[in-house]
C-alpha cells in the first residue's frame, strides 16, 4: 500500500504559525505512526490567521506555503518509505537526512513550545548539507558509511575549503550518524572516526574594532542615532547582532539592560544558549545614543514625552511592529559612512571614507568589547566571560580576546620594570 496522502494540520499559538503531520518510525522494533509538528511561520502583513468559533481560519498565503511544505515532505517520506509502509531497517544517508534527522531537528518540543534546535543553528546545517554533505553521501547508506570514506573525503576539500569550514562538516556528520546510532539503525557512529586533514589550511584570524575605531564610527554616524546605538551596543556591550534587534524598550531601565530574546530571519525567540540570559550594566557610551534615539523616535511617532523605562515595543521597530532587519541598516546606511564611496540611503550623502577603518562586522565589535574589558581588567579572562555571557572562559579566550594593544604591551611592560626595580632594591 503506497504511503497516504496527507496535507497536514495548521494550529497556531500566538504570532507562530505550526504544521503537524505524521510518519512512520521504528518504535522498539515496530513501525508506528506518529505526529511531528514544525514551526511554519510568523504572523505579519502576509502571513496571517484567525480563530472563529474554535474554528482556525488562514489567509491563502499560509495554506499556500503549507502545501509547498508538505510536498516537500512527503517527497521526504515517500523517498524513505518502502511500499508497505514500514522504515527500512537501513536507508541512504541523504534520506535519513529528510526523513529523519531533519524532521527531529525541526520537531517542536512539547514542554518548551520550541523546536529541538534553534531556526539558526538548523539554517547553517541545511547550508553544510547542501554545500557539502548532500552530493557526498548521495547513494550511499548508513550501515554501508566507513570512516575511510569520510576521511578520503576531507582530504579532497583542503585545497578549497579552510580548517573552521571541515570542522563544521565533520560535526554535522556526526551529529547525523549519532542520531541513527540513537535510533538503533546502526551501532556505532564512523564520524567518530574521522579526522581533520593534518594539512588543512588554518581559517583566517577574525577581526576586531578597537575603541578608537568603534568611537570613530559612531562619531561619523551623527546624524543616524539608531544606527550609533547600534554600533554602541555591539562595541560597548559586546551583545550579538539578534539580540540587539530584539531589545525592548522594557529591558532597560536607568543602569542595566536584560537581554531575554533574539531575533534570527525574522523569527524571535530566547538567546543563543541558557547563559546568554543576563542583565549588563550601561555605560555611558551606550546611555548617550539611547536617550538621543528615544527622544528621536519618539519625536517621529507623535507620542507624549517618555522616558526610555516607560516605552513599550522594540527599540528598532519596523513599519509592521517586529524587530527591524539590521542588514539593511548595515548595508544602507552604516557601511557607507565606515568605507566611505557609496550613497547613504538615508540622508542621502555619499560620506568620505573613515581613515584607517574599515567595516568588519557588528561581530567585529563583539570581539573588541570582549579585548577592551579584559585589558581595562588587567587580563582578567572571567570579566570577558560575564559580558559576553559565554559557558566557559574558553569560549572567550580562544575566539574572542584579541592580541593586547601596543599601549597596553607598553603598560605592561613599565610594570614589569617596576617591579623587577622594586625586588632589585630590596635585595
Amino acid at each position: 500500500m503506497s504511503p497516504r496522502r496527507q496535507e497536514g494540520t495548521l494550529f497556531a499559538i500566538g504570532d507562530t504559525c505550526y504544521l503537524k503531520y505524521r510518519i512512520t518510525e521504528l518504535k522498539d522494533g515496530t513501525p508506528r505512526r506518529v505526529h511531528k509538528t514544525i514551526r511554519l511561520c510568523e504572523k505579519s502583513d502576509l502571513y496571517t490567521w484567525w480563530k472563529k468559533k474554535n474554528k482556525w481560519g488562514f489567509s491563502s498565503a499560509v495554506q499556500d506555503l503549507r502545501s509547498e511544505k508538505m510536498a516537500e515532505l512527503r517527497t521526504q517520506i515517500e523517498r524513505a518509505e518502502p511500499s508497505d509502509g514500514n522504515p527500512s531497517s537501513d536507508m541512504r544517508v541523504v534520506d535519513f537526512w529528510g526523513r529523519v534527522y531533519l524532521p527531529h531537528l525541526e520537531e517542536i518540543v512539547t514542554l518548551t513550545g520550541q523546536p529541538r534546535r534553534k531556526p539558526s543553528t538548523v539554517r547553517g546545517f541545511k547550508q553544510i548539507w547542501n554545500q557539502h554533505l548532500k552530493t557526498h553521501f548521495a547513494d550511499i547508506t548508513l550501515k554501508a558509511y566507513e570512516p575511510m570514506i569520510g576521511n578520503r573525503f576531507l582530504r579532497t576539500l583542503t585545497s578549497t575549503q579552510g580548517k573552521s569550514t571541515l570542522k563544521h562538516i565533520k560535526a554535522l556528520g556526526s551529529s547525523i550518524f549519532g542520531h541513527a546510532v540513537e535510533e538503533e539503525i546502526i551501532k556505532l557512529n564512523p564520524w567518530r572516526e574521522v579526522k581533520i586533514p593534518k594539512d588543512a589550511i588554518e581559517s583566517e584570524a577574525t577581526q576586531h574594532y578597537t575603541l578608537e575605531e568603534a568611537e570613530d564610527i559612531i562619531s561619523a554616524l551623527v546624524d543616524h542615532v539608531d544606527c550609533q546605538l547600534v554600533m554602541a551596543l555591539a562595541c560597548f556591550l559586546g551583545l550579538r547582532p539578534g539580540e540587539i534587534a530584539a531589545l525592548k524598550w522594557e529591558d532597560f531601565n536607568d543602569d542595566t539592560v536584560s537581554i531575554r530574546r533574539s531575533v534570527v530571519r525574522g523569527i524571535v525567540g530566547t538567546p543563543k544558549t541558557p547563559e546568554s540570559l543576563a542583565t549588563l550594566p550601561l555605560p555611558m557610551q551606550v546611555k548617550i545614543p539611547l536617550e538621543l534615539w528615544r527622544q528621536k523616535s519618539q519625536k517621529e511617532s507623535g507620542e507624549t514625552s517618555q522616558t526610555a523605562t516607560q516605552r513599550e515595543g522594540y527599540v528598532f521597530e519596523s513599519k509592521n511592529g517586529t524587530p527591524v532587519d539590521l542588514h539593511n541598516m548595515i548595508s544602507r546606511v552604516i557601511v557607507p559612512h565606515v568605507n566611505g564611496g557609496r550613497k547613504c540611503v538615508v540622508c542621502d550623502k555619499t560620506p568620505k571614507a573613515l581613515k584607517g577603518v574599515k567595516w568588519k562586522t557588528l561581530y567585529a565589535g563583539r570581539r573588541g568589547a570582549a579585548t577592551a574589558v579584559i585589558e581595562a581588567n588587567n587580563g582578567n579572562l572571567a570579566i570577558g566571560q560575564a559580558l559576553l555571557r559565554h559557558k566557559s572562559q574558553i569560549t572567550t579566550a580562544t575566539f574572542y580576546k584579541k592580541a593586547v594593544t601596543p599601549e597596553t604591551l607598553r603598560n605592561g611592560m613599565k610594570m614589569l620594570e617596576l617591579a623587577a626595580s622594586t625586588g632589585s632594591q630590596g635585595k
